[in-house]
């Protein structure tokens, strides 16, 4: 693979992750890093034995591909300055926090012929990627993101900051258009939403649940996908999937044969372990490899503008729920 010039802009908690992966990947050559803190910048670079840019204009005369790891707030300036540049970006998850910012960077990056992509890594979780060979066709999707209260993601209510991540999965897997969002959503130790729900209903039929908090004292990163004839429960903290199928007539299939009852039928279950695959290196290295030899993005900015689009509806409606409940508490 052809080396390219790398960068990072923000070493942060995540960026620093960036960084580590970027100064060892065979396709990167790591040319630098750049963070409003100088005094990061210089340690870090420090420690990479790399260069420490005294701005973003100088990163962008000097790098070909650049990872963008600031806060939400700042990706458009950020990236829509190193589009601008002819820089091909990976921007962290979500796109930006304003849709039209997102579709502004979308036709930057079109007019440049810059590639774009943004880091929605749930896509590279071995769990959604052991169904790569799996006919999915969703009727009812139920997710479940819970963490413990983070102050690094109170930039952005809990929708956007962790359920964008399974609002993305969902899209992908269901690939139909949404035509009735509901929502819900409370705001406790922050200004923000801290514990959101949602429903999606699309135009195939096909129905999504989504929970995601921030305030929880037991972690949780589960998606179950029910459809004709099949069930899988990804567990995308530990990376691993379940597997159950209504077993074929007379075919011989790999995995546990389970009756079904007494309707003579047997349900099939596998199950698919964590294949070991580092989500955040594999998706690095697949944007390395779409930017050397001019690839489609795993990720395309219009995917990740139809997630934030979702997003944001989710989030609007979840507003006008908390003040709802806010105006009918007793004085």
């Amino acid at each position: 693979m052809k080396k390219l010039k790398t960068a990072v802009v923000g070493v942060g908690h995540l960026g620093r992750h960036h960084l580590k992966w970027l100064a060892q990947l065979p396709g990167s050559e790591l040319a630098g890093i750049y963070d409003i803190d100088s005094e990061k910048s210089g340690k870090y670079a420090g420690e990479y034995r790399t260069t420490a840019f005294d701005s973003l204009e100088t990163l962008a005369d000097h790098a070909e591909v650049v990872s963008v790891v600031v806060p939400t707030t700042a990706h458009y300036e950020v990236a829509s300055f190193l589009v601008e540049r002819g820089v091909h970006c990976l921007i962290e998850k979500p796109i930006t926090t304003d849709l039209k910012q997102a579709v502004r960077l979308r036709d930057i990056a079109e007019e440049k012929g810059v590639k774009v992509t943004v880091g929605q890594i749930e896509r590279f979780n071995p769990a959604v990627q052991s169904l790569s060979g799996v006919d999915v066709r969703p009727s009812f999707i139920e997710a479940h993101r819970l963490a413990a209260f983070d102050p690094r993601g109170t930039d952005v209510a809990v929708v956007l900051d962790l359920m964008i991540h399974d609002i993305d999965l969902i899209l992908m897997f269901v690939k139909s258009k949404i035509v009735d969002v509901q929502a819900s959503a409370v705001a406790v130790i922050s200004e923000q939403a801290d514990i959101a729900n949602a429903r999606l209903t699309f135009e195939n039929g096909a129905v999504a649940n989504l929970t995601a908090s921030r305030i929880s004292l037991r972690p949780m990163r589960k998606l179950r996908i029910f459809q004709k004839s099949g069930y899988y429960s990804l567990d995308l903290a530990e990376k691993q999937t379940d597997l159950y199928s209504l077993a074929e007539s007379g075919l011989k299939e790999d995995g546990i044969r389970i009756p079904l009852g007494k309707s003579g039928q047997d349900i099939v279950y596998r199950k698919l372990p964590d294949s070991g695959e580092d989500m955040l290196r594999t998706e690095l290295e697949v944007f390395l490899d779409a930017v050397a030899n001019d690839g489609a993005v795993a990720v395309p900015v219009a995917e990740a503008c139809e997630a934030l689009r979702v997003a944001l509806e989710v989030e609007r409606i979840g507003i006008e729920s908390i003040r709802r409940m806010m105006e009918a508490e007793p004085a």
